[in-house]
């Protein structure tokens, strides 16, 4: 697949110059749509003695099942930093997704979209360099205000931060803690909730991103 390529040995202030350079090309509106998407992946980064271990599950979206994997690992060099999980997670996803036979429609990561102080998170920075329609859909919130979605499967709220409404809090599975959605790169967020939505198996996590941490943690278990 097509891959925009920068330098990723930054400094943590020169990898935040980046990301406020590179997200006003975040494109938030849908390029694709919805009856158009056949495979959707989940990606997902585990951890291992200083190795980073990146899986990439291709699903079937008519009926989640999986079509394809591909994994990678290599050392993380960047320090942990809030806000800048790419620049540690990022060239490992890279080389996971670069495995893949062909491109799927639509990337799915554990991780923000532009729900994120300068608006590019792991989402919208992978899903901007790959040119992909991504999704950010994270377990907890970086930046941003919300009101708790009802119980009920379904049911969400939006995030904001200011002016801008920059995700939405869904939730997932009734009575279960709710998800941060919020565009990665070349979707609308009504689409993007829908899809997490219709990824939802019974569990918190939609099916793709709950495949592909299965996957990661399995690859950290036989490294040991």
């Amino acid at each position: 697949m097509s891959v925009t390529h920068h330098p990723w040995n930054l400094s943590p202030a020169e990898a935040i110059e980046l990301q406020k350079r590179l997200a006003p090309s975040v494109i938030r509106k849908s390029t694709l749509n919805l009856k158009q998407v056949r495979t959707i992946a989940g990606i997902d980064t585990a951890y291992r003695e200083g190795i980073g271990r990146a899986a990439v599950v291709v699903l079937q979206f008519e009926n989640l099942k999986t079509v394809e994997f591909e994994t990678a690992a290599r050392p993380i060099d960047f320090p942990y930093v809030p806000g800048l999980l790419t620049f540690r997670e990022g060239p490992v996803i890279l080389e996971a997704l670069n495995k893949l036979k062909s491109p799927p429609d639509l990337l799915m990561f554990d991780g923000q979209g532009i729900a994120h102080p300068r608006r590019f998170g792991i989402a919208s920075h992978i899903g901007l360099l790959v040119d992909i329609p991504a999704i950010g859909c994270a377990k907890t919130k970086l930046v941003g205000k919300y009101q708790e979605p009802d119980v009920e499967q379904g049911s969400f709220g939006y995030l904001r931060d200011e002016d801008d409404t920059i995700g939405a809090v869904v939730r997932t599975r009734y009575r279960v803690k709710p998800v941060f959605v919020s565009i990665g790169h070349r979707i609308n967020l009504d689409d993007s909730i829908k899809l997490v939505l219709r990824c939802s198996t019974g569990f918190r996590l939609p099916e793709p991103i709950r495949q592909a941490d299965k996957l990661s943690r399995e690859m950290v278990r036989n490294s040991i």
